[in-house]
């Protein structure tokens, strides 16, 4: 390992107050869940996921030849289907995966929901996403030390803005993360997302106070969403999920034209469109807009 990863894996051991040997840095998250699957998934074996959730998790599925069991978010609300997970979960699945909190609905399983999960599924690993971990709270790392079939993954693209410079990381016990390192690119972390990492974990004040206004702004926007008549999705996340209905595609375009970006999901949610929580600020524009259209 370079003297940057090095120095990055001494820092985030102290920050996330965990043994160096109990966490993997990756190339993005999208290494992490990559990684993951190649490690612990052979063809034909079957892996649970959710849906609609982060496409990547199914990509890398496909390419491995496993055998995808989903099982959906129900509609209208896209509640977390934890009763459902866990009926899915027998003997016969080899993995879990799934985004805590989900993307693209907001919805997150709490605390004792992830415990019900990991003792269930105790004969095969099971992956936690937590890339929106700071907007949530709800995390699954407690759960490392006395279970060995749990892995946590995080990213440095969403609360620390570092998207572009591609660096994830991965908890788990000492053995498993031995295991994904087997696995990995000896070219997967970049130095300059190491020396970002490093600094971006000093600036908690930063982070606190990026948190505060995004989950304050999100209550402005579904406060908004409800005057307007908008049905949305309740979030734990940086995003609200909003059912637009026909106009989705237009309603997106007519905002683009006012440098206002929203991410249509109506491909796999008719009549979805999920926004993005920035500041205040940005989020008065959007509904100013969003009532002149609507």
């Amino acid at each position: 390992m370079y003297p940057a990863y090095t120095a990055l894996r001494a820092a985030a051991s102290e920050f996330y107050s965990i043994p160096p040997d109990q966490l993997l840095f990756c190339n993005g998250t999208d290494e992490a869940i990559h990684v993951f699957i190649q490690t612990y998934i052979d063809a034909g074996d079957e892996l649970l996921l959710l849906r609609p959730s982060y496409a990547m998790y199914r990509f890398y599925a496909e390419v491995t030849g496993a055998k995808i069991h989903e099982i959906d978010y129900p509609a209208p609300n896209f509640e977390f289907p934890l009763e459902a997970l866990l009926d899915a979960i027998t003997p016969a699945a080899r993995g879990v995966i799934i985004s805590n909190p989900n993307n693209p609905t907001g919805s997150a399983t709490d605390q004792r929901g992830l415990e019900r999960i990991i003792e269930r599924a105790a004969h095969c690993p099971v992956l936690i996403d937590e890339a929106y971990f700071e907007f949530c709270g709800t995390t699954a790392r407690p759960y490392i030390a006395e279970h060995p079939n749990v892995f946590v993954s995080r990213t440095f693209s969403k609360v620390y803005g570092m998207a572009g410079l591609r660096l994830g990381v991965v908890f788990s016990q000492a053995a498993n993360i031995a295991y994904m390192h087997k696995a990995q690119s000896p070219y997967s972390v970049n130095v300059m997302a190491a020396l970002a990492a490093r600094e971006a974990m000093r600036d908690q004040t930063y982070v606190r106070n990026y948190v505060d206004e995004v989950l304050a702004a999100r209550t402005l926007l579904c406060e908004g969403l409800d005057r307007l008549g908008i049905r949305h999705v309740p979030s734990s996340a940086n995003f609200v999920l909003s059912m637009i209905g026909e106009r989705a595609i237009e309603i997106r375009d007519a905002l683009r034209e006012h440098s206002i970006l929203v991410r249509d999901r109506s491909y796999e949610i008719p009549g979805a469109v999920r926004f993005t929580v920035g500041t205040r600020e940005q989020i008065a524009r959007l509904l100013q807009e969003l009532e002149r259209l609507w």
